[in-house]
């Protein structure tokens, strides 16, 4: 059953269909053969209900958000005020690159919007410092994989409304892997550039500090409010959201008069295409999902995989594996909807904390996003930058690499993940 699957996907994105078509054709072809006896409205209904949780409009807001600050000043703002505090220190622009994604993902939750906001004012100062273009892109893409992992990601809303675990908790707990990313990766370009003999860019006066720091204190202001009204229980998750509406149209309309009130329609417009298309993948996933749950497969596979009698670290491994997989071909989104629901009565079983499970799947759809051959972060840089595929995936393996080990790290050690976790819910 499952090869008749795989099958019909692959002729149906052969054939040029879009992947939510052969996504919904292959349950749809299952029950028609395999279950004549059920109703094909309950395809229908799933499809429905996988968008009914009402945590789900965060996703739209908190991109709404996004685009508005994107569409504003406040990227440049906090890349002036990275950069007047680091870009003195050898590698200083990359780390700059590096952390400007970083604190840029806090605001915007997107990995795409992250390449395009960042990658526009950065890749050319990059290239002007002597760093090649396939290292300049291929730090941007994976720099800005952070964001799925800084909240607010609209991956982990996604995993929490599949699963059913806390999305404040699993906000909170993505803190602690996106900071030792940056680390890492600024460690990396430290060292980059201690081999190549990168220039260094002359230090910043406390006079050009003090103007970026107030340049950029707003735009801070939205991640410490989400986080901070999070972590307090001021708000939920979905409140957190539309209050970030209204505190990026006060800042950018109002306080910044970057945007005007007659582009927040289009701006909307913008947003509402992109919600559509991850809200119908939301939905035919979860019919996928359902399908392959109805029909008993992971009962079927999980035991030949997983083993007899398999210890929570190898548990933790194949998810992994099956995630990294999964997002290297098909949109991070759509892998958390079909195969979460696979691996979490294993993870019930065996007493794995969901939060962790959800932070290490975060990361893996962040790999896979700017893993080739089909990493969608990969097609977006190369629309942006304008360059060819094999110079943009040229310089991605060696950070590829830091995220694997990052992800080894948050297995053997999961308090990286957990600790704040627990003190903000006092677990």
């Amino acid at each position: 059953m499952i090869t008749v699957m795989l099958v019909i996907m692959i002729v149906c994105l052969l054939l040029g269909f879009p992947f939510m078509v052969a996504l919904i054709t292959a349950p749809a072809f299952i029950f028609h053969e395999y279950f004549p006896f059920l109703n094909m409205s309950i395809l229908i209904q799933q499809t429905v209900g996988g968008v009914k949780p009402i945590s789900l409009i965060a996703i739209p807001m908190f991109m709404f958000a996004g685009d508005i600050m994107t569409a504003g000043h406040s990227a440049n703002r906090l890349l002036d005020f990275v950069s007047a505090f680091l870009r003195h220190v050898r590698g200083g622009l990359p780390i700059v690159t590096a952390a400007g994604c970083t604190v840029f993902g806090a605001v915007s939750g997107s990995t795409q919007a992250t390449v395009c906001a960042m990658g526009g004012p950065l890749r050319p100062k990059l290239l002007a410092g002597g760093y090649s273009s396939s290292f300049s892109t291929a730090l941007i893409i994976n720099a800005s994989d952070i964001a799925f992992l800084i909240p607010p990601s609209i991956g982990m809303i996604v995993y929490g409304v599949v699963t059913g675990t806390s999305v404040g908790e699993l906000f909170i707990a993505g803190i602690g892997p996106g900071l030792f990313i940056l680390l890492l990766f600024s460690i990396y370009c430290f060292v980059y550039a201690s081999i190549k003999q990168m220039p260094v860019l002359p230090k910043a006066d406390w006079k050009e500090r003090f103007y970026a720091v107030k340049g950029a204190v707003l735009p801070l202001g939205f991640p410490v409010i989400i986080i901070g009204g999070i972590y307090s229980g001021i708000f939920s998750p979905t409140e957190a959201a539309a209050f970030s509406v209204l505190y990026a149209f006060i800042l950018e309309v109002f306080v910044y008069k970057t945007v005007k009130i007659r582009q927040i329609p289009s701006i909307a417009l913008s947003t509402g295409i992109i919600t559509t298309v991850v809200f119908i993948l939301v939905g035919v996933g979860t019919a996928f999902s359902w399908t392959i749950s109805f029909a008993r497969i992971p009962s079927l596979i999980l035991p030949g995989i997983i083993g007899e009698a398999p210890g929570q670290t190898w548990v933790l491994i194949i998810i992994s594996i099956a995630f990294f997989l999964g997002c290297m071909f098909v949109d991070p989104v759509v892998v958390i909807i079909i195969l979460a629901p696979v691996f979490r009565p294993v993870v019930q079983q065996m007493g794995i904390d969901p939060v962790l499970v959800g932070v290490i799947v975060t990361l893996q759809c962040a790999i896979g996003s700017a893993t080739p051959p089909f990493g969608c972060d990969i097609f977006t840089a190369i629309a942006v930058f304008r360059r060819p595929y094999l110079e943009v995936v040229k310089g991605t393996p060696p950070f590829i690499l830091i995220l694997v080990f990052a992800n080894a790290m948050l297995i053997l050690f999961p308090e990286i993940a957990l600790f704040i976790r627990d003190i903000g819910f006092g677990k």
